[in-house]
């Protein structure tokens, strides 16, 4: 379970020599799942569930950017204008799930 990094270890002296004590890596700033930048007024930590995330389609997972380009793609996609096999992966699976909603 200690071995993988997101534990982060402390050495602890003691008599009889060294312990190693785990504790839970603190999580950081929440990225948007296509484009990787951080997503803004969004807290890691702390506050009310409306802190950590916000209400629109797709909050607290995607940028409102990327969100308006797989609405843009989604609505293509119905209308026949594109086919779903021409979105690119990362943003194909939002897409279905915006067909889907």
């Amino acid at each position: 379970m200690h071995r993988s990094r997101s534990f982060k270890r402390s050495h602890r002296h003691i008599k009889s020599g060294t312990v190693i004590h785990y504790r839970r890596a603190p999580s950081g700033q929440p990225h948007c799942a296509i484009c990787r930048i951080e997503l803004n007024g969004i807290g890691a930590s702390g506050g009310g569930k409306t802190r950590r995330t916000n209400s629109r389609l797709f909050g607290g997972v995607l940028c409102a950017n990327c969100t308006a380009d797989v609405i843009k793609l989604g609505s293509r996609v119905e209308q026949g204008d594109m086919k779903l096999s021409d979105i690119g992966m990362r943003q194909r699976q939002y897409v279905l799930q915006l067909m889907a909603h």
